[in-house]
């Protein structure tokens, strides 16, 4: 990876030192060298106002592709610096659907004066009406359909004639005079076909298909669990609209990854980067800051309530924090668990119960075994043996209401229709140390002559 970034910075300061000495046909030559997946590397490497010298002489080919692969805010980023007429030509190059992804971001008033400067939107138009994470959001309508009755032969000669990208699915679909989806064939299956074969005879009628409101996690699933590298996408009266293909899975896969670890970390916007604006960093983590704040005070509380039990044994405040970080820990691990089975769609709908069971078997499972070894280590550390117990014990009993709540939490909110992933580590949290102060000190104010 080292030498790869250092291939980068060598290709940038090339086409820096040529954009300042106005050798833009050069810079432009330089950036084109590598493979694509490394322009955009280049590209997020140069300075704002680099990026838009060198637009200004790149091909509006080239831009297109460019824009193809850069993230949806880099991409918003640099058409900002683009004339509405390029920007209207390099949007006819774009594939559809990035092309209508990057049309929904822009200011309503500039993708208007975009649309209208576009002589083709045909393919574009029909993806601007569903929302960005459903099925519709991100499928193209860059695909073959072909009708039932047509032969081998003369679709073999249709692809010949259409020559499609690299970007269209090589499956060929089969639709209806109404549109309708009724069936599938790979370029295989019409390649060995005999020329005269009608591809009703030799499609498959059993097409895995979503409907274009489906959530884009759905499709994901969809996809990974049938291992396909096209799905196809229709309406509610089953008509083709369009098609995912696998690049299009592999960043919804990337975009939910990354929303579930931000928000299993609290933060609130699955798009916010360590350069974005400080405006943005305090709206996505500020909010859930005052709710752990509200949390912990509530912890506060309960240990307030046995201020005298701690100010006659002051050797309890040094060990409930041990009691509070386990319950943490093992809540966090069920947390992860469930959270990755559900965004997975592994986890069944029936049988809940003996899930939870099970998982609270472990929770009791883990508190013996963790509090055994705390236990003996007080013991030996402080000598009083009724002290170890309380602590251990104490470890017992959230350790198991930790697999509890860490199990409810967030089944609870996906009956609710509600992210698991976005509030589970802050309600849990709160129950584990609130529940595990009270265990904990409610056991050493029943023991509490022993204690001292």
């Amino acid at each position: 990876m080292a030498e790869k970034q250092n291939a980068w910075d060598r290709i940038v300061n090339q086409i820096r030192s040529a954009l300042e000495r106005q050798k833009y046909k050069e810079a432009v030559n330089t950036f084109l060298e590598p493979l694509l997946g490394d322009q955009v590397e280049v590209f997020n490497l140069l300075e704002d106002e680099e990026q838009a010298l060198l637009l200004e002489h790149l091909n509006v080919g080239a831009t297109a592709d460019l824009f193809d692969r850069l993230e949806d805010s880099e991409t918003l980023e640099a058409a900002e610096s683009l004339s509405i007429e390029r920007l209207a030509d390099v949007l006819e190059e774009m594939q559809p659907d990035e092309a209508a992804d990057l049309l929904g971001d822009l200011p309503p008033e500039q993708a208007s004066q975009a649309l209208e400067e576009m002589e083709d939107i045909e393919d574009v138009l029909p993806l601007l009406k569903f929302p960005d994470e459903t099925a519709g959001g991100r499928m193209t309508t860059a695909y073959i359909a072909v009708r039932r009755h047509t032969t081998a032969e003369m679709t073999i000669e249709f692809l010949r004639q259409v020559q499609p990208d690299d970007e269209v699915p090589y499956y060929i679909f089969v639709i209806d005079p109404r549109g309708r989806l009724v069936g599938v064939i790979g370029l295989r299956e019409l390649v060995v076909a005999k020329p005269e074969a009608l591809i009703e005879q030799i499609m498959d009628t059993d097409v895995i298909h979503i409907n274009a409101q489906e959530d884009q996690e759905i499709v994901a699933q969809v996809m990974v669990r049938h291992d396909l590298s096209a799905l196809p996408v229709v309406d509610d009266e089953n008509r083709l609209v369009g098609v995912i293909t696998h690049d299009d899975i592999l960043d919804v896969l990337a975009e939910e990854a990354t929303e579930d670890v931000y928000r299993l970390a609290s933060v609130g916007d699955a798009e916010l980067e360590p350069e974005s604006p400080v405006k943005e960093h305090l709206k996505a983590r500020l909010p859930w800051l005052y709710l752990n704040t509200l949390t912990a005070l509530m912890a506060a509380w309960v240990i307030s309530n046995f201020e005298d039990i701690i100010a006659q044994v002051a050797v309890l405040a040094v060990f409930q924090s041990v009691v509070a970080g386990l319950g943490g820990n093992a809540s966090s691990q069920t947390i992860a668990l469930f959270i990755r089975s559900i965004a997975l769609g592994k986890l069944p709908s029936k049988g809940v119960l003996g899930i939870l069971g099970r998982e609270v078997m472990v929770g009791l499972i883990q508190g013996i075994a963790v509090g055994m070894i705390v236990g003996l280590g007080v013991y030996l550390w402080r000598g009083n043996i009724y002290l170890a117990l309380v602590l251990g014990a104490a470890i017992v009993g959230n350790l198991t209401i930790a697999s509890l709540v860490g199990t409810l939490v967030p089944l609870v909110l996906r009956s609710l229709k509600q992210d698991p992933a976005l509030a589970s580590p802050v309600l849990v949290t709160a129950a584990t140390d609130s529940l595990g102060f009270l265990i904990f000190l409610s056991l050493a104010t029943y023991f509490l002559s022993k204690l001292k």
